[in-house]
């Protein structure tokens, strides 16, 4: 278990930003096991993987879900590392529940920019209580990083998501949430955190705050491994479509409005 601690004011930031970096919150050692496991992810993905950048771009930018039960480096870092420990103190909650992981690797020279969005309307659960960890394991300069609106999340307003090609409203009905605002054509408007990363950093941020990211250099590779927590507040909110990412079948075990208590969100412990 490592020795990290959390900066005293760092959950109070998470509280209103809505995003805090993490400097150093996984070991060495922890770096080159999450390394390893992305790179086995690489090679054995799953059905849920998909490449989000078009066919013309000179880069690739590749996702998958959901692999951590089939993945023990991914597992280690998400039950062993400092991660759990220090979601219970961003979220301020008694218990920790996995809720998923999720890989984003942009190979170098990909053009493909990740657009502003939240996570949590794609989602099947409701709570204010989460946490995502955005964590590289490459070198990640400021122009490459992840971008957040501060205090985006804190109205509780949900924003209409859409597919990252074509902007296509494939989840929730069209004009049934607010549209994003024009965040980059009125930049003086919106309040913009981002922070350059080393291997071992982190950033963490509350499942709806607006976030974004551009491409990456002819030189930069860009390996992310994301891991996503709920707190004690989280619920299962059935949804009438597939979600992203699909729990094929979760319906029929968990009534909607119901404690996330599924074999695939196991509490973890806090040390």
């Amino acid at each position: 278990m490592t020795g990290y601690t959390l900066p005293p004011t760092t959950a109070q930031d998470y509280a209103r930003q809505g995003a805090v970096v993490l400097r150093g919150v996984l070991t060495a050692d922890e770096v080159v096991t999450l390394a390893r496991g992305i790179e086995h992810n690489l090679a054995h993905l799953s059905p849920l993987a998909l490449v989000a950048s078009q066919p013309d771009d000179p880069g690739r930018f590749v996702e998958d879900f959901c692999t951590w039960q089939h993945n023990p480096d991914y597992a280690t870092v998400m039950q062993h590392s400092a991660l759990p420990r220090v979601a219970a103190q961003l979220m301020h909650s008694d218990s920790v529940r996995i809720y998923h992981d999720h890989l984003l690797v942009k190979e170098p020279g990909t053009r493909q920019a990740t657009p502003w969005h939240q996570d949590q309307p794609y989602y099947n659960v409701t709570g204010r209580q989460n946490v995502s960890f955005w964590i590289p394991v490459d070198a990640v300069p400021l122009v490459s990083t992840l971008r957040f609106v501060a205090g985006s999340h804190a109205n509780g307003t949900w924003y209409m998501p859409r597919t990252f090609r074509d902007q296509q409203a494939r989840w929730f009905p069209e004009g049934a949430l607010a549209e994003l605002p024009q965040i980059d054509a009125h930049p003086e408007q919106f309040e913009q955190l981002g922070w350059a990363l080393q291997p071992g950093d982190a950033v963490a941020f509350h499942m709806l705050t607006l976030h974004a990211s551009s491409g990456v250099g002819p030189t930069s590779r860009r390996r992310v491994f994301s891991a996503r927590y709920l707190g004690d507040d989280a619920r299962h909110a059935v949804r009438s479509w597939r979600t992203s990412p699909p729990f094929t079948g979760l319906a029929e075990r968990l009534q909607d409005g119901a404690v996330m208590g599924d074999a695939l969100f196991p509490l973890v412990t806090i040390k």
